[in-house]
């Protein structure tokens, strides 16, 4: 077994992958382990054993935390293995995290969890726990299958299907029950049988792809549970929620839908008000204006040590920019420009918002969102991000996106794929029809579906990573259907419906390298967006439903292996009740049938009403497809280098053939060596390093180590009338305590030469975890009057305000001379909380970039 300890629960004892190792070796059912040293590697070498236990086994774990608890009493502090300084005030327990059942690795929720939580009964410093190891794998309660299902609830109300497959016909009719269980007593959809909240991205996302076609009431109800002060609520999540985490302008893509179904004018003004309140304020906050990019963690990937290296903290994933949320936001400026368009009302209708602001607050950027009598300046937005996808997302030899760009003051390329932001790109027309057809032929699939990354990150246990999520693989079987890709689209239907069919509900994720839902993280049955996934099988590929606000457009598609026909009954469409047939296989129609009478288009208009009958005959032909399928590769251990007297330095990576490294987010070199000698050309220069493993695969690239020539500090203490000094590890006299009504912090800067200047804060956010909650304290930089972008301080620990970081960087161009920087609350800054939006302001930190 390996494992590792844990002060409060927080993966903070050793190294990534750098665990104890402990071989079970019971005498009559029980064990006392050795005593191993809190932070100090083991001593011997413990050999694989392919022995399987015989009994259960009762271990004794024990720690020694003598030289931690000294270092508290005599020192205040202990100093982690990052070097960091963990406080005696701060210190809750020690817990425990392995990879043998009942630990797992966890750390989220380990210091929430007393089960694995040592004591001291003696005082003596060893701490121990006892574990129970079962000789055999028992799923729980919570594991274990259900032996049949048989349907239960009246469906009767909603569309039929019969088709030449009893067993998708069953699937259909499980999938239309699990949606009804996950209807709450207030008419909102929960996220899933262990959800029973409502969760924004879950239930927009399943709105979009089915929800609003057969239930757009609950799909109503839904969207606006998630709405406060007239703007989309981002829910909880890395560093505070927003703008750390971007995607809830997925409640745009639901909205849209349910109007193109409904054609509810009432429903489109309301929903047109709400997307452009939330989107204004993601103009100023979210976007980076240099390359037309928004800013903000993957959408639904938000367990950040999942997807991303784990150095990047809050700060550095608000100023990542993913592809699935930059397709989400990039469809978003569309839908407001096709609502526009659909109110027959000119944009100054968005006066009426930035009328409610104060005339020197203003939120809008008037050089990227002026107030014009078309939607210009929306399709101006969505071009912009377009743009900055294709040029700098996109990777030429591999034929796909790359799955984020990441760093800090210089940022990379990801070569990963991610399989939501590259679905969505397909779906959404963000590339060009070729580059769309490629994205489906090349992006790496596995053999039970496609992972949510690819390839995997060691040491990382199943959920987002190593995993297919049947939601995504919805969206992404939509996407082959797209471009009549047979194969794809073939391989797509069958994750979905064997997953279903094998676990006897719509489960959440199951893991890749197996194909088995047990091993995941977190699961639940009847997951909502799975639930959607599997009915969007039916109405958008086999039945291939389009919705436009004056017609639905039908463009079935059918693999040869699932010909046959099916009828699709009780469909309710605007005014009208239709049955729709479709016969036979293929990518395209051979005829479209209305009433008995052939129509030269595959649409009906929404002014039908009545009950109708649409026959679909296909063509009996696809096109020529591949898709690349793959085995499931592990990425090499990512590098953590360290810079001394010019040279970086790092640990040799097993299976490293060779070291890439880079300098300001361009690849600078390549050695076999764990060494290298920096040269400097700019006043302010990043090196990073990345793996190369025998199969050509990349780790992600190390944290950046910095050289730079010199650097301004200005304390902002001397910039407040009262300071405080309370908590430790500050610079100077103290730090600047920031409220949401504070009086704006001003100071002034001379600089010696004209250049590209970047500017942060360090601070401390103690409002709530790392990973969850919504107090993200925001602020505007003002350089001279003028916006130069937000300041975003997410939260680093409940309480826990020693702890400085630095917030995101603001690159400004200055002249030579004087400059006034001011620190201020607008209305844009307004997070998630609505109340408490503050932080502890140390100094501010000016360099010159070049």
């Amino acid at each position: 077994m390996e494992f590792k300890f844990s002060l409060n629960g927080l993966d903070n004892e050793r190294g990534f992958a750098q665990n104890h190792q402990l071989t079970l070796k019971p005498v009559k059912g029980r064990m006392i382990s050795p005593i191993i040293v809190f932070g100090v590697a083991d001593t011997l070498a413990v050999n694989e054993q392919t022995e399987y236990l015989n009994d259960d086994v009762e271990l004794t774990l024990r720690v020694d935390m003598r030289q931690v608890l000294k270092e508290f009493q005599e020192k205040g502090y202990y100093e982690l293995f990052s070097g960091e300084k963990f406080y005696a005030k701060d210190f809750t327990g020690i817990f425990v995290a392995g990879n043998i059942e009942p630990l797992s690795w966890d750390f989220q929720k380990l210091g929430t969890k007393e089960q694995f939580q040592l004591t001291d009964k003696n005082n003596d410093g060893i701490y121990e726990i006892k574990l129970l190891f079962k000789k055999d794998i028992v799923a729980s309660d919570e594991n274990k299958l259900a032996a049949q299902w048989k349907l239960a609830k009246d469906i009767s109300s909603y569309p039929q299907l019969k088709s030449s497959s009893l067993l998708l016909d069953a699937l259909y009719n499980q999938a239309i029950e699990e949606m009804l269980l996950d209807i709450r007593d207030d008419g909102a959809f929960m996220a899933g049988e262990k959800w029973p909240g409502v969760w924004t991205r879950d239930i927009s996302y399943s709105i979009h792809l089915a929800f609003a076609i057969i239930n757009p009431d609950a799909a109503k109800t839904s969207l606006l549970a998630k709405i406060k002060n007239g703007k989309i609520i981002q829910d909880t999540g890395t560093g505070g929620a927003w703008p750390v985490s971007s995607d809830r302008m997925t409640w745009a893509l639901a909205a849209w839908e349910i109007y193109k179904v409904t054609g509810d004018k009432d429903w489109l003004r309301k929903s047109f008000s709400i997307i452009k309140n939330s989107a204004l304020a993601d103009l100023e906050t979210v976007r980076d204006k240099q390359t037309g990019l928004f800013n903000g963690e993957s959408s639904f990937l938000d367990w950040r040590e999942q997807t991303y290296p784990l150095w990047m903290d809050p700060n550095d994933i608000y100023k990542s920019k993913n592809l699935g949320t930059n397709a989400v936001h990039f469809q978003t400026y569309n839908i407001l420009a096709a609502m526009v368009s659909e109110l027959d009302e000119d944009v100054s209708g968005l006066d009426e918002y930035v009328s409610e602001l104060d005339e020197d607050d203003s939120e809008l950027d008037e050089d990227a969102f002026k107030l014009e009598e078309d939607a210009s300046r929306f399709i101006s937005a969505a071009e912009g991000i377009q743009e900055g996808m294709n040029k700098l997302m996109w990777i030429p030899e591999k034929k796909y996106f790359g799955q984020y760009l990441y760093g800090r003051n210089y940022q990379s390329l990801s070569p990963k794929s991610e399989a939501l932001g590259e679905a969505l790109s397909v779906l959404f027309e963000i590339p060009d029809s070729k580059r769309q057809k490629e994205i489906v032929a090349n992006t790496p699939v596995t053999k039970f579906g496609i992972p949510c990354v690819y390839p995997q990150t060691p040491n990382i246990p199943p959920y987002h990573n190593d995993a297919v999520w049947a939601f995504v693989q919805a969206y992404w079987t939509m996407a082959s259907a797209k471009v009549k890709n047979e194969k794809s689209v073939e391989h797509g239907l069958a994750s979905i419906y064997r997953a279903a069919a094998l676990f006897l509900s719509n489960k959440e994720n199951f893991v890749a390298t197996s194909g088995d839902y047990v091993g995941t993280q977190i699961n639940s049955n009847r997951q909502l967006w799975s639930v959607a996934g599997n009915l969007a099988m039916t109405y958008r590929v086999f039945f291939g439903m389009q919705f436009e606000p004056d017609k639905l457009i039908f463009t079935p598609f059918i693999p040869k292996n699932f010909s046959g026909v099916r009828t699709l009954s009780n469909f309710k469409y605007r005014n009208s009740v239709l049955t729709i047939s479709v016969k036979g296989f293929g990518d395209g129609i051979k005829t479209f049938k209305l009433d008995g009478k052939v129509l030269k288009d595959n649409f009906i208009q929404t002014s039908l009403e009545g009950k109708h009958t649409i026959e679909i005959v296909m063509s009996g032909k696809t096109a020529k497809s591949k898709f690349n399928l793959v085995k499931n590769e592990y990425a090499p251990e990512t590098p953590k280098i360290k810079l001394t007297n010019g040279q970086l330095s790092w640990e040799r990576i097993p299976g490293a053939v060779q070291y890439i490294v880079y300098k300001n987010g361009e690849k600078f070199a390549s050695t076999k060596k764990n060494i290298f000698t920096c040269s400097q050309k700019y006043s302010l220069e990043a090196y990073q390093v990345k793996t190369i493993d025998k199969n050509s695969v990349a780790s992600f690239l190390s944290e950046p180590v910095t050289v730079r020539r010199e650097e301004k500090i200005i304390e902002m203490e001397d910039y407040v009338s009262t300071y405080e000094n309370t908590y430790p590890n500050y610079s100077g006299k103290g730090y600047a305590k920031i409220e949401k009504h504070h009086s704006d912090i001003t100071f002034p800067f001379t600089t010696e030469k004209e250049g590209l200047y970047t500017i942060d804060y360090r601070y401390a956010n103690g409002n709530g975890p790392i990973n969850t909650d919504n107090k993200c304290a925001i602020r505007s930089l003002m350089v001279d009057t003028q916006f130069a972008g937000a300041i975003v301080m997410p939260q680093f620990g409940e309480n826990s305000w020693n702890v400085f970081n630095f917030s995101n960087s603001v690159q400004v161009y200055l002249t030579k001379g004087e400059h006034t920087f001011t620190l201020t609350f607008r209305n844009s800054d307004d997070n998630m909380n609505g109340e408490i939006n503050g932080a502890l302001l140390d100094y501010a930190r000016i360099r010159l970039l070049k």
